[in-house]
């Protein structure tokens, strides 16, 4: 099974894209495959509050959502993270996109 790091941008406000990448996400991790998604920039809106059923669905599908902590801090979001979605910093996102077996997907 492959190991994938997809990161997300836009969020959901940007218009269907991003549901239909977190999507695809969920459908990897539901396969077996090992699934990190980096919510970052506008897409940190996507992993507060109640977020969205895409991230809930990721979850349950048993990927891991990170979310930029610098992102988190610009947009005042930091203490509205929803639980399962876990802040990281870049140095932890680096440790994993430089692992030899992850593919990395930006959106």
């Amino acid at each position: 099974m492959a190991e994938y790091l997809l990161v997300e941008s836009q969020g959901r406000y940007a218009g269907p894209g991003s549901r239909d990448f977190l999507g695809d996400a969920e459908r990897l991790a539901a396969a077996g495959h090992t699934v990190t998604v980096l919510l970052i920039e506008n897409g940190v809106t996507d992993g507060v509050g109640t977020g969205s059923d895409a991230v809930e669905r990721l979850l349950e599908a048993g990927a891991r959502v990170w979310a930029d902590g610098f992102s988190l801090e610009q947009r005042a979001l930091a203490a509205l993270l929803r639980p399962g979605v876990r802040q990281v910093g870049m140095d932890e996102v680096a440790e994993q996109l430089l692992r030899p077996a992850v593919q990395g997907v930006w959106h």
